[in-house]
């Protein structure tokens, strides 16, 4: 009789694993972006791009606000990984950097980015144009 509550608490405590490790389970996707830079001391970009998540495409939206020593006009275009996500809504936010860089005709660009939410953006790609910058940037995404 000592071992009745032995065999129900041991199937609540997989029920209640099984639960947690199923709504814990984040996953990830591919993103491409296209974004348009240019400023004088104050920058601005704008753009567009695709979130693939789950076979799906997801069409996003890209602006943000450079301040600091910003020069120039460039384009980029970066594709990566983004990772930490449940839903495609989760990839909208706002992401911050601060960074520095030189494009001159084109040049090589990486970073890496994560919002509130925790979705991590791994990104590379080529800038292409005239850019100076040592800046704060933010680049804030949505879903169109």
């Amino acid at each position: 009789m000592k071992q009745s509550w032995f065999m129900p608490a041991i199937l609540l405590a997989l029920v209640m694993c099984c639960g947690v490790v199923s709504s814990a389970r984040a996953d990830s996707g591919f993103v491409s972006l296209t974004i348009y830079k240019a400023g004088w001391f104050i920058g601005g970009s704008g753009g567009s791009g695709v979130l693939k998540f789950r076979g799906h495409s997801y069409r996003l939206g890209v602006g943000g606000i450079d301040y600091g020593l910003v020069f120039g006009g460039s384009r980029t275009v970066l594709r990566g990984r983004v990772s930490n996500i449940h839903r495609p809504s989760d990839v909208a936010g706002v992401y911050g950097a601060a960074g520095a860089g030189l494009a001159i005709g084109g040049g090589a660009r990486a970073i890496v980015l994560s919002n509130p939410r925790g979705a991590v953006l791994e990104l590379s790609g080529v800038q292409v144009g005239l850019m100076a910058n040592a800046d704060l940037s933010g680049l804030a995404i949505t879903m169109k």
